[in-house]
C-alpha cells in the first residue's frame, strides 16, 4: 500500500472536496454572512525539504488574505500511480510537487494547468530564461517554474593543492592534467592521485563532466549541436583526449574502471584523490555521508583555454511545482503557488542548505552563515545556466552510447577520427528517424547562441 503521511496544516478538520469559497445563506444561524474556508489539497513527493515546505503553508494559512487552508500530504512511494488514481476517482491535488522524471508523461496526459494567463508581465520576463522545453513547459506552454538544483563545479583538495604547491585550481585542460601529474608525484607513495572520475557507469561520468565542459566552452550538450541541428561529438576531442592523456599518465586514480560515485567520495573524504568533477551534492556529502577533516574547495570546470564562450548546464530543479488541471480551485492554487515560488519562500530554502537556486536572481539575495561549508561554491554565477534539451536520451541508437564509446578510447585508444564519425553517423541516422516517425520534434534551433545563457540566473 503507499505510504501517506498527512499533515494537517489546518486548524480545523479538513473535508477540501466539499468546501469552497461561500458565505452563509440568509437566516442561517449567526444571522451574518460568514464566508467559509477554501480548503487546497496539496500533494508532494519531496522528502527532503517536507518540514520547510510544511512551515511555509503554516504561515501561508496563517497570513493569506483570501481565506484559504492548505492540507499538506506527503506521498513517499509511487507517486505516479497514486496520482492517476486519484485522477481517475476524481481526487487530484489541486496543487503538487510531482518526481520531475514524471513531466513530459504528466503534461501529455493533460494533468497540468498552465500558468501563463496566471503569471503577470514581470513574472514571465523574469522566468523566460529558464523556460525550457520538456522540462517545465510542453508545447510553448509553461507548467511549472524552477526552484532549486545542481550546479557543477571541479571539486579540489585544497590541502594537497598547497602542499605540492600550486596556487589556483585548473583553469584549463592542459593546468589540469599538469596538475593532476604533480600531485601524483607527490603523493603516489602514500597513494594519492591527481584525477578520478567514476567510470563505473561512464553515462554518469561524461554527464557531470565532458558534458559540462563542453557546455562550458558553448560547444553543444550531451553531442548535439543545436544551430546546426546535428550529433557532432569532435566536439568532444579536446575533452576526452585530457582523460586520456591523465590516465597515460598514471595521474588517475587506479581502479576508476569499477569505480561508482559514492567509493570515488571516500577516497576523496580520505584525502586520496587530488580533484574531480561533480554536483553540489557534494556539499551535503562531506557533511553527513562521508565527513572529512581534509580543506577542500570547489572552482569552475576548467576548458580548453580558460574562457567560457556558453554556460555550464545545471541538473534537475527546472521544475517544482504543478496547479491540476482538474481542480476546481485554480485561482486560489495560484495564490499558493505565487507564495511558494516568491523570493521570501526560495531565499531562506537556499540558505537552510535544500538546494542551490535555480530561480533567476535569487542566489544573489541569499545570505550565507557559514554553518553550511562549501555551499558559497555552488552557488549560481553568470556562467551557470539551464540548457535546453537535447535529443539524445530520446534516441533509439544502434550500438553502443557516446559516453561508452569515449571510455573505451581513453582505455585501449584508437583512431579518433574513425571513432567520431561512427558515433555522428548512428547518432545523426537515429535522430532522422525520430524525427520522420514522429517520436520528437526536430530540436534545430538556428538561432541558438550559447553565450546568450550567461547571466540568465545570476548577475
Amino acid at each position: 500500500m503507499t505510504a501517506i503521511l498527512v499533515f494537517l496544516v489546518a486548524a480545523c478538520s479538513s473535508n477540501h472536496s466539499n468546501e469552497n469559497n461561500s458565505s452563509s445563506k440568509p437566516g442561517s444561524s449567526g444571522g451574518g454572512a460568514v464566508a467559509s474556508k477554501t480548503k487546497l489539497l496539496f500533494w508532494t513527493f519531496g522528502r527532503a525539504d517536507l518540514d520547510f515546505v510544511k512551515s511555509r503553508i503554516e504561515e501561508f494559512n496563517k497570513t493569506n488574505k483570501d481565506n484559504i487552508d492548505v492540507e499538506l500530504v506527503s506521498m513517499s512511494e509511487n507517486f505516479k500511480q497514486s496520482f492517476e488514481m486519484a485522477v481517475a476517482s476524481k481526487q487530484a491535488p489541486d496543487i503538487f510537487m510531482p518526481d520531475t522524471a514524471n513531466f513530459i508523461d504528466f503534461a501529455k496526459k493533460g494533468y497540468f494547468e498552465p500558468l501563463d494567463e496566471y503569471m503577470s508581465p514581470e513574472m514571465k520576463q523574469r522566468y523566460e530564461p529558464t523556460k525550457i522545453e520538456g522540462l517545465n513547459a510542453y508545447e510553448g506552454k509553461i507548467y511549472s517554474l524552477p526552484n532549486a538544483g545542481f550546479t557543477i563545479r571541479l571539486v579540489y583538495n585544497k590541502d594537497i593543492f598547497d602542499k605540492v604547491g600550486i596556487a589556483n585550481p585548473p583553469a584549463t585542460l592542459k593546468e589540469m592534467v599538469e596538475d593532476a601529474q604533480k600531485i601524483t608525484e607527490f603523493g603516489k607513495k602514500d597513494g594519492i592521485y591527481g584525477f578520478a572520475l567514476n567510470f563505473k557507469n561512464p553515462n554518469s561520468a561524461f554527464e557531470r563532466s565532458g558534458v559540462r565542459i563542453a557546455q562550458a566552452m558553448g560547444l553543444g550538450s550531451h553531442g548535439y549541436d543545436f544551430k546546426q541541428g546535428k550529433f557532432d561529438f569532435n566536439m568532444y576531442k579536446d575533452i576526452v583526449q585530457a582523460f586520456k592523456q591523465i590516465r597515460d599518465d598514471g595521474s588517475m586514480l587506479p581502479g576508476v574502471e569499477s569505480l561508482d560515485i559514492d567509493p570515488l567520495r571516500a577516497q576523496f573524504a580520505a584525502g586520496k584523490i587530488g580533484m574531480y568533477i561533480s554536483y553540489a551534492a557534494e556539499v551535503g556529502v562531506y557533511q553527513s555521508q562521508f565527513p572529512t577533516t581534509i580543506k577542500w574547495a570547489a572552482a569552475p570546470v576548467p576548458t580548453v583555454d580558460g574562457t567560457m564562450a556558453g554556460a555550464v548546464g545545471t541538473n534537475g530543479g527546472t521544475s517544482w511545482m504543478e496547479i491540476s488541471s482538474s481542480s476546481e480551485k485554480k485561482e486560489q492554487a495560484w495564490k499558493l503557488f505565487e507564495f511558494l515560488q516568491s523570493d521570501e519562500t526560495m531565499v531562506p530554502y537556499a540558505e537552510k542548505g535544500l538546494g542551490i537556486p535555480l530561480a533567476p536572481g535569487v542566489s544573489e539575495k541569499v545570505q550565507l552563515s557559514g554553518d553550511i561549508y562549501g555551499l558559497d561554491y555552488f552557488l549560481p554565477t553568470k556562467y551557470d545556466a539551464m540548457w535546453p534539451v537535447a535529443p539524445t536520451g530520446f534516441l533509439t541508437l544502434d550500438g553502443v552510447p557516446y559516453a561508452d564509446t569515449f571510455w573505451k578510447y581513453i582505455l585501449v585508444g584508437g583512431k579518433w577520427e574513425e571513432v567520431v564519425k561512427d558515433l555522428n553517423d548512428r547518432y545523426n541516422t537515429a535522430l532522422e528517424k525520430a524525427i520522420s516517425g514522429g517520436e520528437i520534434k526536430d530540436p534545430k534551433d538556428p538561432e541558438f547562441d550559447a553565450s546568450k545563457l550567461q547571466g540568465s540566473l545570476a548577475k
